[in-house]
């Protein structure tokens, strides 16, 4: 079952990404072929009266996909001419129904579209669980005697609102800002705090203080279990601030591992990610079913956050490699030779898929090590 819940949530991820090319692709009035869930060969099939588009389901829950006319070859457009389908005016003019038809901007809206379904998945999601469970303010709960925000003049119950130049509007936000700025946050350097003291605000230099295990630390303790709710605004206001946050850690996650800050062992396939919604669940189950769903949801917006900035970057094969070519074009008013383009993203394609394969090698190494 929590096999099955996993799956399920990784399965709507994939489909409002591809849902968010489909809407406007015929929003841009561009024929879609195939619309279809999963991979490898189809489980189930309905080909549409209306707009002769095809929904698959596919035995395969890991991906998804929303084909278009005329948006990989020229031979499918001749093809789908043969069995009937609408002429498709001349390139990038606009009139017609394959993708390469319609102006730049439009396929730029269709392209970008996944992504930003994504993110937008993510700020709904965060929208029920804040409005359920509340949201982790930047408190400060306690304050150990003698440290170095003590001795600033920080209190119990103030708020931090800025470390260095990182705004923080969280409790994560100051619970990352060590890891994710470990140069800058050592012994010796010191580092401008801006809090909040019973309304006033308040800044100090504070230099952290190195505690017996190595890590450096202002001597403050918080916890994302000391929730508050909101009213609406304050629930909608903080809803973009965990959706941002989530989309935040991916980039500094990714820049941490080209830093070599990360290891590559740190990184998670499918397999792992089902594993870890498995694990969420079966966790929470003592805390009822609210609780479960609340902590699946909680990991669905940092999934969803991911997939939608994975995808955006300029990379053959994903959407930010084709928003590349569609940018180059917007700029010089020259299509990218298109043979080109396709050997471009086939290429990134195959290697994209192989470390899909080398990830789920190495998934089920970690699991079963």
């Amino acid at each position: 079952m929590n096999i099955l819940i996993a799956i399920i949530v990784f399965s709507v991820l994939i489909l409002f990404h591809e849902f968010g090319h489909f809407l406007l692709a015929r929003f841009c009035r561009v024929r879609v072929i195939e619309f279809s869930l999963g991979m490898g060969p189809r489980l189930l099939s309905h080909v549409s009266r209306r707009s002769g588009t095809r929904y698959s389901l596919k035995l395969f829950p890991f991906g998804g996909s929303c084909e278009m006319k005329g948006e990989f070859s020229e031979e499918e457009e001749k093809e789908d001419k043969k069995e009937g389908g609408s002429d498709d005016g001349k390139a990038g003019d606009g009139t017609g129904d394959s993708f390469e038809s319609k102006r730049v901007w439009q396929r730029m809206l269709i392209v970008a579209a996944g992504p930003i379904f994504n993110f937008l998945l993510a700020f709904l999601f965060a929208l029920f669980l804040i409005g359920q469970a509340g949201y982790d303010p930047p408190v400060v709960l306690e304050v150990e005697d003698g440290s170095p925000a003590a001795q600033a003049g920080i209190e119990a119950g103030d708020w931090i609102t800025k470390i260095g130049r990182s705004a923080i509007s969280l409790q994560r936000d100051i619970s990352v800002y060590p890891m994710l700025h470990s140069t800058a946050f050592s012994s010796g350097h010191p580092v401008t705090v801006h809090w909040t003291h019973e309304g006033e605000e308040r800044s100090a230099q504070i230099v952290p203080e190195e505690s017996a295990d190595g890590r450096y630390l202002l001597g403050i303790s918080t916890s994302s279990q000391y929730r508050l709710h909101g009213g609406g605004l304050t629930t909608v206001r903080y809803s973009f601030l965990e959706t941002g946050y989530w989309i935040r850690i991916t980039f500094d996650s990714l820049g941490m591992l080209l830093r070599g800050q990360v290891s590559a062992d740190d990184v998670s396939g499918p397999v792992r990610i089902v594993k870890t919604i498995s694990d969420t669940v079966e966790e929470s189950r003592e805390d009822g079913a609210l609780y479960v769903w609340l902590n699946v949801l909680q990991v669905a917006i940092l999934l969803s956050a991911n997939l939608g900035v994975m995808n955006l970057l300029p990379l053959p094969a994903l959407d930010g490699g084709r928003l590349l070519f569609l940018v180059v074009e917007a700029v010089t008013r020259r299509k990218p030779d298109r043979k080109f383009e396709q050997a471009v993203n086939y290429a990134g394609f195959m290697v994209l898929m192989g470390l899909a394969l080398l990830l789920v090698f190495h998934d089920l190494q970690t699991i079963f090590r």
